[in-house]
Formats: C-alpha cells, structure tokens, sequence
C-alpha cells in the first residue's frame, strides 16, 4: 500500500503524521516500527494518526505510537503538530479543536501568532492513577536506583512521569539512569524519566527519557510534569519557561484542581509517500 504522510517536529520532538480519514491506515507493530525507522523507514520517535471521532461535539480523534510500536495515551508536542497538521490540510478551519484522546478529550487552541495553546488537562497525583506501586501520595518519593537512593516527584499527564531534579542537565546521567527509571519495578506500566534543573522561579531546564523511544529533543508533558512537580515542591511560581534540547515552551499551572496550560511551536518538514 502506498502511504501519504506529513513529518512534523515540535522542538525536535520529530512525528510522523497520518490522516486516517482520507485513506486507510491500520496502525499493526511492525508498520509503525518500520515508518519510525531512522534508516529503513521515515524516521521519527512517533507516529500520529488522525481519525474520525467516536463521539459527538469532538472534531478528531487523536492515537500516538511510539517508536517501538506501542500506542500511549498522550503527547503535548505532537499535539501542537496535530492541530497544525488538521488546519494545513484543510481537515478544519477552526482555531479551537476538540480531540478525543485513547484518555479522554482534550482542546488545542491555534494562536495568532502560530504557536499552540494545549490544555493538558487536569494533572494526575494519586499514585494507584499514575500509576505507581506507591501507596500514598507523596510530594516526593524515595526511588532506589543503581546510582543510589533517588526522590522523585511522580505525576500523569495521561501518561506516567517521574520528576529528577538535578543540578545541571548538561551532566545528568540521562540515558543511564533514565533508562533504568523507565522500567522501574515501582511503574508498572514504565515511566517516562525527566531531568529537571531549576533556574529560577520562572524558568527550568529539562532534559526527558521517554517511555519507549529514549531521549527526545522536547517532551510537551514532560514539561507540563515537570513544572508540576516543581510547584508542589515551591521551587517555581504558576508560569514557567521550559527549556528543552530542542528550544523552549511555556507551561501554566494555577495548582491541584486546575489543568496545565502549555503554549510552543509546531513545524512541518515535509509532505512524502511511502510503500508498506
């Protein structure tokens, strides 16, 4: 079959999109695995398809895979890159787009200025939700690792993260300890690792191991995770810059009860086909 697709990036965070409305797309393993391919396929860490919704008063429903062929429940930067993909594509007009998402619905917001207002929603804390094997709700919890006793914030953005603060992002042992966090017996559904180091109140650096593909140039929930965890901790005050390896985002969070706001660019590469 031959494929038309759209490669995309949020801050280097690279996807493959897919409209799935105007052909057809059965999204198997070994398919995706092959499109994310650096070498034999398109290359990107994931694969977004765009579809017909399930539900009512919803414009699109929005699936993402990962590198290795697993479908998760949620990605901020492809996010952004989903609803500038429906508008370029001319599958909508409208500057507020309702997605439903394999956790629930969720409203990308096009700005004039180009950039993408997400609201991520509501913040998961309980650790049974995350989920965690922790029992009770923590602002930090004590994580054995192989470089020692490690406390971590834990928190879902519709998808598990665990929070690190560190010192400097540049000397992080990201891909040694990340990957180790990932499939932490304490996650059993694994964890998305990230490295935070904060600035100041406004600003934080975060480097982030992501749940099946590895380190990423941005991770749009990681940061919402991130910031999260950093104000349960009064390190940072409700707006906060993120900077990633691939640029910088901002995230906005009022505190427990209020959804996360997160505002950053989306950019497409090119238009291709492929044969699968």
């Amino acid at each position: 079959m031959r494929l038309r697709f759209t490669k995309m990036h949020g801050l280097g965070n690279d996807f493959v999109v897919i409209d799935g409305i105007n052909q057809v797309f059965k999204p198997t393993p070994e398919r995706i695995r092959k499109l994310s391919d650096r070498h034999f396929g398109v290359g990107c860490d994931q694969v977004l398809l765009v579809e017909i919704p399930q539900q009512p008063d919803v414009d699109f429903s929005y699936r993402i895979f990962n590198y290795d062929g697993e479908e998760v429940e949620n990605c901020g930067n492809g996010a952004r890159c989903f609803a500038k993909f429906v508008r370029d594509r001319k599958l909508t007009g409208l500057r507020s787009i309702r997605v439903q998402t394999c956790c629930g619905l969720m409203t990308l917001n096009v700005e004039h200025s180009g950039d993408i207002t997400v609201d991520m929603g509501t913040p998961i804390l309980s650790p049974q939700a995350i989920p965690t094997t922790y029992t009770n709700q923590q602002t930090l919890y004590a994580l054995p690792t192989s470089m020692g006793e490690k406390h971590i914030g834990a928190v879902s953005m519709g998808n598990p993260h665990a929070v690190l603060q560190v010192e400097d992002v540049k000397t992080a042992p990201v891909l040694e300890l990340g990957a180790e966090i990932e499939r932490h017996l304490h996650f059993p559904k694994r964890v998305n690792a990230g490295f935070m180091a904060v600035k100041s109140r406004t600003e934080i650096d975060l480097r982030v191991f992501e749940r099946g593909v590895g380190e990423t140039l941005a991770c749009g929930t990681g940061a919402c995770a991130a910031v999260v965890a950093a104000q349960l901790q009064g390190l940072v005050d409700s707006t906060v810059k993120v900077n990633l390896p691939g640029g910088s985002m901002q995230i906005q969070w009022q505190g427990e009860g209020s959804p996360v706001l997160m505002t950053g660019p989306a950019n497409s590469v090119y238009h291709g086909q492929i044969t699968l």
